[in-house]
């Protein structure tokens, strides 16, 4: 077809085909680079303030028992104001995340932060490692009965209840922002990752969907082999309380010892 064409008439084609070939070269591009961007983890002997963030439904007293814990160790500790109820969308919560970050950073003159975040709080931070800023930012992340691949709780509130606003839909099993946030890597370049969980937790259905690839994992039961904490219990067991030390100070992230069950 080419070769019915005039002289100038073939140049034009052919520079637009070129320009739309170049064009598809740099999205490809762009997207490998994104896929293949290396993070350089900030500093681990310096821990900085952590940041508290609260599960499905923002209650931030449920994090109280951390908090006291936290403060009595000489941490700067920081309640994450609840985004929407804490029912709305888990993308914004985590770009909320980002902005509370930055203001603790600068606050407490810090390189870095730590995260705990309870139940749907966990989602949350690790969203924001992966997508939101924060791989350069947070130090550790400390995930305390955490739906991280969806629970049949939602799912149930979702089919039979019909009332699970935009967070409830999201923490379905497979739900799309799960499902893109456990592609590749479900412990993100950046922050170390610690995650616990009851085995008793009546809300994270099944509990295990608190693991996480690449995380230092343990249940409460590992410890405490006859305790029964419901997942409201969670941030006042003594097993979480004692992974505070083990998992948010300069020492690598491990499973504590010396837990009085």
């Amino acid at each position: 077809m080419l070769a019915t064409l005039a002289p100038a008439r073939r140049r034009l084609v052919l520079l637009a085909v070129l320009a739309g070939l170049l064009g598809a070269l740099a999205v490809v591009a762009a997207v490998v680079v994104r896929l293949t961007a290396s993070v350089t983890p900030v500093a681990q002997d310096d821990p900085g303030p952590v940041l508290l963030v609260s599960g499905y439904g923002g209650s931030t007293r449920a994090l109280d028992p951390v908090r006291e814990a936290l403060t009595r160790g000489g941490r700067d500790v920081v309640v994450v104001p609840p985004v929407g109820g804490g029912t709305g969308d888990i993308a914004e919560q985590a770009r909320a995340l980002d902005g509370v970050a930055d203001d603790a950073m600068h606050r407490f003159d810090a390189g870095s932060v730590d995260v705990v975040g309870y139940s749907a709080g966990g989602v949350v931070a690790r969203k924001w490692v992966r997508d939101d800023g924060g791989a350069g930012k947070a130090r550790r992340v400390l995930s305390v009965g955490s739906p991280q691949h969806g629970t049949a709780v939602a799912e149930l509130a979702a089919g039979v209840a019909g009332r699970c606003p935009t967070a409830c839909r999201q923490l379905e099993p497979d739900s799309d922002l799960l499902r893109a946030l456990n592609a590749h890597d479900e412990t993100p370049d950046g922050p170390r990752f610690v995650s616990v969980w009851s085995d008793a937790d009546e809300v994270v259905v099944p509990p295990d969907s608190a693991r996480l690839d690449g995380a230092v994992n343990l249940t409460v039961q590992s410890v405490c082999p006859r305790a029964r904490t419901s997942h409201a219990g969670l941030p006042g067991d003594p097993v979480v309380l004692a992974l505070l030390d083990s998992s948010l100070g300069v020492d690598p992230p491990a499973v504590p010892t010396d837990v009085a069950c």
